[in-house]
């Protein structure tokens, strides 16, 4: 067996010259911008990411991922054009950094078989049909798609589900495609996921003085959804309150928590409470010392390190807020306990392929305990 496995993940610009390029990408996608696609959404896609990207390549400037040089995969134009770019997010970097960690920690469980990771991203480099070219190249015959998005939402998993499909239908006609395939639907209860996150809050927690660590309430932050999509029967907001209580549930300590939205665009009504104004409403409660947990994010990107790392806290100062303590949790990144997770989560749809004593897992593993 030669496996395959494909972290599927958003992709981020990796210059200020293709920041437009990667918007009118993200805004063309008809998972996110219910407008039927063809030519109206073309159109709206090239207007608002024209409109947009001078801000966004500005905030993406501010968090840039690469400030010696190119981190991200060898897709990357950076990378092969020794360039060093001051306006890339960091998802390229750290993505990167994850397929690496999981392509070494695949090799110790399984030695018996060849295991390569790729990197396919959704609206950015490297996209599905390079993906696929260098699977041929590899001799690939079991392919794992892999989002790194625990929780399933159309919007995210499916969107990169549909668009590989799409390529994958184009390239290989009548069902010809070399290899087998497997899909990891989500796996937001992996019991690893969920130590992953409480380690990274306790590390957070660590940094402070016990007094404050006390009086330290917690806001897990998700990517905002539209209503209309969670009366469409999307799992997505479900599936995060899941995730925020199994990992509550599995502390010692029981700090007070909250949930909210961050990320909210356009004129629809979305998921609440908006985060921005619930850290408002505890502030105003006399609430001074907070931990941002964003529970939705696996990867450090724009969402994390920008709005919550920068623009929260100087919209809060130019509003007249005050706080004591206001810190964002670092993402899960390549925590060995989440890589962990989403070698368990491959193999877990490989079962029928794989029998478990080829699997040779370390001591510290914890086995997956719940199928999601």
């Amino acid at each position: 067996m030669r496996i395959g496995i494909v972290l599927m993940n958003l992709g981020g610009p990796t210059h200020e010259d293709n920041v437009r390029i990667f918007l009118k990408n993200l805004f063309s996608d008809e998972d996110i911008i219910k407008m039927g696609g063809g030519s109206l959404q073309n159109l709206f896609a090239k207007v608002i990411s024209k409109f947009r990207a001078p801000n966004v390549a500005e905030d993406y400037k501010e968090i840039n991922g690469c400030p010696k040089g190119c981190t991200g995969s060898k897709h990357c134009y950076n990378r092969k054009d020794k360039i060093i770019s001051d306006c890339c997010s960091p998802i390229n970097g750290l993505t990167e950094l994850q397929r690496r960690s999981l392509e070494k920690y695949c090799k110790t469980i399984l030695p018996d078989h060849e295991v390569k990771v790729y990197t396919c991203m959704r609206y950015w480099l490297p996209f599905a049909d390079t993906i696929m070219d260098e699977m041929v190249e590899d001799g690939i015959t079991h392919t794992v798609l892999l989002p790194l998005y625990p929780q399933f939402s159309w919007t995210t998993t499916g969107s990169s589900f549909r668009d590989w499909e799409t390529v994958l239908q184009k390239k290989f006609p009548n069902s010809s495609k070399p290899w087998k395939e497997f899909h990891v639907k989500n796996y937001y209860l992996n019991e690893n996921y969920l130590r992953a996150f409480n380690e990274r809050i306790d590390e957070a927690l660590e940094e402070m003085d016990p007094d404050t660590r006390k009086k330290t309430h917690f806001i897990f932050s998700a990517h905002g959804t539209p209503l209309l999509e969670v009366r469409s029967g999307d799992p997505y907001t479900v599936e995060i309150k899941e995730t925020m209580e199994a990992i509550m549930a599995r502390r010692e300590e029981k700090n007070s928590y909250w949930l909210s939205f961050q990320s909210r665009v356009g004129p629809q009504k979305w998921t609440q409470p908006n985060t921005e104004d619930l850290v408002k409403r505890h502030l105003e409660y006399g609430i001074k010392n907070l931990l941002m947990v964003p529970v939705a994010f696996v990867t450090d990107h724009i969402e994390t390190l920008f709005e919550l790392g920068v623009e929260l806290a100087e919209d809060l100062e130019e509003e007249g807020y005050e706080f004591e303590n206001l810190k964002v949790m670092q993402g899960l990144n390549d925590h060995p306990a989440f890589i962990k997770a989403l070698a368990e989560e491959s193999l877990h749809v490989l079962k029928h392929e794989i029998p478990a004593e080829a699997v040779q897992w370390d001591n510290t593993t914890t086995k997956k305990a719940v199928t999601a």
